[in-house]
């Protein structure tokens, strides 16, 4: 692919282009709360192809829809009373759904990889929001970066693996919450964990009044995010390291003296999971510059940990 990939203002002008450049069947990556998104018309069976083709996706990894409202979403999902409490407590949020995809939806059956289900959110950024009111209609929006690799919070991520490969990026600032969105498989009052991520699962479950069931890792992924090897860097990880190994440089958290970068040197969880994909890239730089691989602190397996962890655990995955 060559595209002449544009820098788009963050303003109404530069938002009016994004939204005819997705009209048009273009790609276009966008700030979200969670990550950049690299969104196209969920309609447009060939745009979304080439969302698949600039990531280079496995076609059977679905993809989440975003929407400007609750309105808008339950035009193309079936909402049950449970999953409209989520979205009444969640959205806009880092809270997406997977629920029964309606009938005569029109949404491309590349962003359901062909199943029956949906997965959909509302989110809580005000340029994603902007674009998504102007274009008024469902923009299909996986992480703008090349598939399997560490997600991009900022425009230079977003144009460090896809420059050329995509239309324009609107040029926002750093993504605030820095993880993907939580994701739920809701069937009637049935939840279920898909994916760990920006809101925190306690909160859901305090949210419902009772526990739900943890992530697990089906051979065909219903949702985003659930490949085994995902978000890796180039060099090799070690997790739960205390102390690095003589050929290891150190992500840490907490109080870690001989740590190269902190996630959090305060073991706040908000913070670390902001700063994990761009410090994730940022020690992959300098150990594969140096030979080196990673050794990650402990991090505790509690709110946003759990996602944090669940990253980190995919970043350090065999490689296939």
């Amino acid at each position: 692919m060559d595209r002449k990939t544009e820098i788009l203002s963050p303003d109404q002008e530069g938002i009016t282009s994004a939204s005819a450049l997705l009209a048009a069947g273009g790609l276009v990556a966008f700030p979200t709360e969670t990550v950049y998104g690299l969104g196209a018309d969920a309609r447009n069976g060939r745009a979304v192809a080439t969302v698949y083709q600039a990531k280079g996706r496995p076609s059977f990894n679905p993809l989440i829809v975003h929407v400007a409202d609750l309105t808008e979403a339950r035009k193309y999902a079936e909402f049950s009373q449970t999953a409209l409490q989520l979205a009444t407590a969640f959205w806009p949020g880092p809270l997406s759904l997977v629920l029964p995809l309606k009938q005569n939806a029109g949404l491309s059956e590349l962003v359901t990889a062909g199943l029956n289900t949906v997965a959909i959110r509302v989110p809580a950024h005000p340029i994603g929001s902007a674009l998504l009111q102007a274009f008024g209609g469902p923009i299909a929006a996986p992480s703008a970066n090349i598939s399997g690799r560490v997600s991009p919070t900022t425009t230079a991520h977003v144009l460090e693996g896809l420059r050329g490969r995509i239309d324009a990026v609107i040029d926002g600032p750093a993504c605030k919450v820095g993880l993907e969105s939580t994701i739920l498989a809701v069937s009637g009052s049935t939840v279920s964990v898909l994916r760990s991520g920006g809101v925190e699962v306690e909160r859901i479950e305090i949210c419902l009044g009772h526990e739900i069931a943890q992530p697990q890792d089906p051979e065909t992924p219903q949702s985003p995010g659930q490949l085994l090897s995902h978000y890796a860097p180039k060099a090799l990880i070690r997790l739960n390291a205390l102390h690095p190994q003589a050929d290891e440089i150190l992500l840490g958290f907490g109080g870690q003296p001989d740590a190269a970068l902190n996630l959090s040197p305060s073991k706040n969880l908000q913070e670390a999971a902001t700063n994990l994909f761009a410090y994730l890239r940022q020690i992959d730089e300098i150990a594969t510059q140096h030979g080196n691989s990673i050794a990650v602190s402990p991090i505790p397996f509690v709110g946003l940990g759990l996602a944090i962890n669940d990253r980190l655990s995919r970043a350090a995955a065999p490689r296939h």
